[in-house]
Parts: structure tokens; C-alpha cells; sequence
């Protein structure tokens, strides 16, 4: 089920680039696996997704452990500050960076392993009370204090849609993140720092992509419902 599910998405992913005009290699599929077993990582592995994405350290790290190497890791879920020494070097990409104390820990933690790591700005696009990030009008000034840490690239922004029964109602919050998006790498000079909006999940990361979202986020449209009983 899962490979044929990979396929749909697939599938789903050309014909919104196609109707966006974009190429499909511009947009990274994330296949997030949290509450799955690893067999069912495996299936999707076999089938050809080597990025995967996280939303609870203890579960990344023990799946680190038993995956392949070739993986290419993200952390997208709230990430306190006392764990993040457990992902610093072994993550490709933190997604959920909202406040100052934590891009410093991220940055002393890079610091002490000689690498520097790559990171969202987790935005909370539609200023909802049960989402964490930054509120919208925050982002720019958080961005230009944290580029400043040696040891943290920020490689652009990530947000969490609400919950909607049609995809489009949340096309105005994408435009609004692409917006911000463009805000910065207008402030960068368009230097390729800043090249990410990771944006879009199983309901509605097609109308993201018609957006410009250069990451997705999609969990149950591959390995179908989670069980919450497993976490």
C-alpha cells in the first residue's frame, strides 16, 4: 500500500508543478514517519524516498540507529531546548526554529561539533493559538539577529496550515509565507542563503507547490493513518 501510495503522491506532485509552471526536482518530498515502525520506513526506503522527517527527538534519534545511512533527516516538530543535542549534526534540516533561545543553543551545540546547522524559521502563518511559531510581522527582524549565529544557516521558513475541508482556503496563508519569503531574499540580495519554504502536508501540499513550496510534508497520504498507541 505504501508504494502505491508514493505513487499518487507522485503523481499529484507533477501535475502541480505542471499547472505552476515549476520543475518537478524543485520540490522536496519529506515522507514523515512519525508513530511508524520501521518496516514501514523501510517499504517507503525500498520504494525510493530517502527523506524523512521527524516530529519527536526520541523517535528520530532511535530510528537513526536503524535506518540506512543514506537518509537525509529533518526535525519537524517542536523542539525543546534541552534536546537538542540529541539531533545538532545528525539532522539535515531543523524546521521548527521560533525563538532566540533556541537558535542559540542550536548554534553553541553546532559550535562544539565543528559543524554548522542548517535551519527553518517556523512561522505561525495564521496566528493560531495551538500552533507554535513566530508571528508573521516578528520574522524578518528574527531572521536578520539569528543569520548572525555562526554555526546556524538559516536556509528560509516553514509553516503549519490550519486544518481546513478544502485545500484552498489555506492558498492565502502559502501566498502570505511566499511573501515573507521573498521579503528576506529581497534583504539578502537574492544570495542563494536563503532557499526553502517548507509548506504543504497530505491535505493541501498541492495548492503549496501551485505556491512555491520547495518542501513538503506528507505523512498520511503515504503511510495512512497514524497510531498515536504506538508513539
Amino acid at each position: 500500500m505504501i508504494r502505491e501510495n508514493l505513487e499518487a503522491v507522485e503523481n499529484n506532485i507533477k501535475e502541480a508543478c505542471l499547472r505552476a509552471g515549476r520543475e518537478r526536482d524543485e520540490v522536496t518530498l519529506i515522507a514523515v514517519s512519525k508513530t511508524k515502525p520501521i518496516s514501514d520506513l523501510m517499504e517507503a526506503y525500498d520504494a525510493g524516498i530517502r527523506v524523512f522527517g521527524e516530529n519527536k527527538v526520541q523517535e528520530l534519534a532511535e530510528k537513526i540507529e536503524k535506518m540506512p545511512d543514506d537518509i537525509h533527516w529533518h526535525m519537524i516538530g517542536h523542539l525543546q531546548r534541552n534536546k537538542v543535542k540529541y539531533i545538532v549534526g545528525k539532522v539535515d534540516l531543523i524546521h521548527s526554529v521560533d525563538n532566540t533561545g533556541l537558535a542559540e543553543e542550536i548554534n553553541k551545540r553546532a559550535e562544539k561539533l565543528g559543524v554548522v546547522q542548517d535551519i527553518l524559521i517556523e512561522v505561525n502563518i495564521a496566528d493560531e493559538d495551538t500552533k507554535f511559531g513566530l508571528p508573521s510581522d516578528q520574522v524578518l527582524d528574527f531572521y536578520v539577529n539569528t543569520s548572525k549565529l555562526p554555526y546556524v544557516n538559516v536556509r528560509g521558513l516553514m509553516c503549519i496550515a490550519p486544518n481546513v475541508d478544502d485545500s484552498e482556503k489555506n492558498r492565502p496563508y502559502f501566498v502570505k509565507l511566499r511573501k515573507i519569503y521573498v521579503d528576506i531574499m529581497n534583504l539578502m540580495r537574492h544570495n542563494g542563503l536563503v532557499d526553502v519554504m517548507s509548506m504543504g502536508m497530505t491535505g493541501d501540499y498541492q495548492v503549496a507547490i501551485e505556491e512555491g513550496a520547495t518542501m513538503i510534508r506528507v505523512g498520511t497520504g503515504i503511510f495512512g493513518a497514524r497510531d498515536y498507541n504506538t508513539a
